[in-house]
Order: C-alpha cells, then structure tokens, then sequence
C-alpha cells in the first residue's frame, strides 16, 4: 500500500546503501527531483538500472554513488557524451565503473520478465550483433518446440523504481500519460517503488488508453511538481533543451562539475523543483 511522503522521507525509507535501482522514465518524466535527492542522501555502491541512461545518470556516476550501470545506450538527448560516464569508465573517476550493455530490446523484455516473476526473458535479438562478446550474461537457448535459436538474459528485479508522473488521486493510484517507455514494468517489477507526481486530484478522469498504476503496486507517493525538469511532462510543461545543452559544457571539466552539483543539488531541496513551475507551465 502507497504511503504518502516527502521525497526525503521516501529515499531514506526505501533506499539503502548496495541497492539495485531503477530511474526510468523515456523521453519524459524522467525522474530527475527523485534522483537529485538520492545524491543529497549519499547513497553508495549503487547498481544503475535503465533503458538510455542521460543526464540523471551521469550526475549520480559523476558523484561516486554507482558501482555499475545496466544499460542500453547511454548519452545527453539531441547532443553527445555523457562526459560523467566516460570518464568513470575510461579513467576511473571518482570511482571504477562496471558496465553491463543489452540492447534496448533486451531491457524491455528483461523488465518484463521481472514484473511476471520470472528467471529470464527469451526473445528474438542480437543475432549477428557482438554485445554477447563483452556480456557473458547474454545467452541462447534453443525453443523446445521450434528448435529456434533465442536470446536469453536475466529478468530485471531492481530493489527499488523511482518514476515521475501526471497525477495521482487521494487513494494513492496513479496516471501516466503520454510516451511510457517502461514505466509500468519497472515499477511491476520492483521490490518496492517511489513515483513522485505533478498533481493531486479527486478523480483521475482517465481515458481507455491511458495507464493507470493501482496503489497496491508502489511504496511511496511524492507530489513533487516540476520534478521531471529539464525532461517534460506531458500536459504540465516542455522539454528545457537549453539545459541538456549547458550540461554537455558542465560536465567536461571535473571541477566545474562538481561546482555545480554543489549549487544545484547538495545545496538545494526538492522545494527548488516546485518554485520552476510558474515558469514551466507551458502547454504541452
């Protein structure tokens, strides 16, 4: 059952030190207030879950909380590197990183897998591509009724999602809306769940295609308004290109980095997200 709380008292009860956990959100809602939080907290040797990690990711690799990422295709939206996630790789800054690659296919399936409980997920991929070279943890196997050859990879059970959405209505239920990406299954397939919103209603007033999360699926709701920013959120504000942009010039120099999670996050509150809405509430 859905607790509401603080974004702060959310992180502190559901996220420990040595956790797998899993930001998602694709294009959207991405969950950058949540994650900014979980930096604030100083959590350690962190296991990074996502479908095309960005610029959240590079800020939690950048400040020496994750000892390995689980990833398909990692980069700043509409411009280049994440500079963060190369360094860590390439010169062990602030700390080694280990990398596991799967194709974006794979992610899916593997999320899919963990939210119907199961062992692995097998499905049609990465014949005559080489990731399985540098992934020992992408297998074949061999259909019992086909004789085709499959893929196979471990199902994804992050110990904890955090996800942004639209709206959530006073029993804790709650909608997304527009591009899902894997919202939903990496929330299934938690072993617990924090999804901060922009709105608190009454009434959802959802359409047939729209997904609604019931309550019973998460631990900790969060009204955290502007707490997808600089991604957007479909009917509440548009996407600050501006900002991915300033990141790349950021993220280059280790100091100037720093100087600016110093500014910006450890020295900020979740508060900080809420006082840009004013500002962002453009029609999406």
């Amino acid at each position: 059952m859905a607790k509401f709380q603080t974004l702060q008292q959310a992180v502190a009860d559901n996220l420990k030190d040595g956790d797998s956990v899993a930001f998602e959100g694709f294009t959207h809602l991405i969950p950058h207030a949540a994650a900014h939080e979980v930096i604030r907290q100083g959590r350690k040797d962190l296991t990074l879950i996502r479908m095309t990690p960005d610029v959240v990711y590079d800020q939690i690799i950048g400040m020496g909380l994750a000892k390995k990422l689980i990833f398909s295709y990692a980069g700043n939206p509409g411009v280049g590197l994440l500079r963060r996630v190369r360094d860590a790789v390439e010169n062990q800054w602030p700390q080694p990183l280990e990398l596991e690659e799967h194709s974006h296919a794979a992610m899916a399936n593997a999320y899919e897998a963990g939210a119907a409980g199961l062992p692995c997920a097998i499905f049609r991929g990465y014949l005559g591509a080489e990731l399985a070279r540098v992934n020992p943890r992408i297998k074949t196997i061999e259909c019992p009724f086909t004789g085709e050859t499959l893929a196979a990879v471990p199902a994804l059970r992050p110990d904890v999602t955090f996800i942004h959405a639209q709206k959530a209505d006073r029993k804790g239920n709650v909608l997304i809306e527009g591009i899902l990406g894997v919202q939903k299954e990496a929330v299934l397939a938690a072993h617990r769940s924090v999804i901060t919103f922009e709105e608190l209603v009454d009434d959802l007033d959802s359409h047939p295609n729209a997904c609604i999360l019931p309550h019973w699926t998460m631990s900790a709701l969060c009204q955290v308004p502007g707490g997808a920013h600089p991604s957007y959120a479909s009917g509440y504000y548009t996407r600050d290109n501006s900002n991915y942009l300033a990141w790349d010039r950021v993220a280059a120099d280790r100091a100037t980095f720093l100087a600016w999670m110093k500014d910006n996050v450890l020295e900020a509150s979740p508060d900080d997200f809420a006082s840009r809405v004013s500002a962002l509430r453009t029609a999406a």
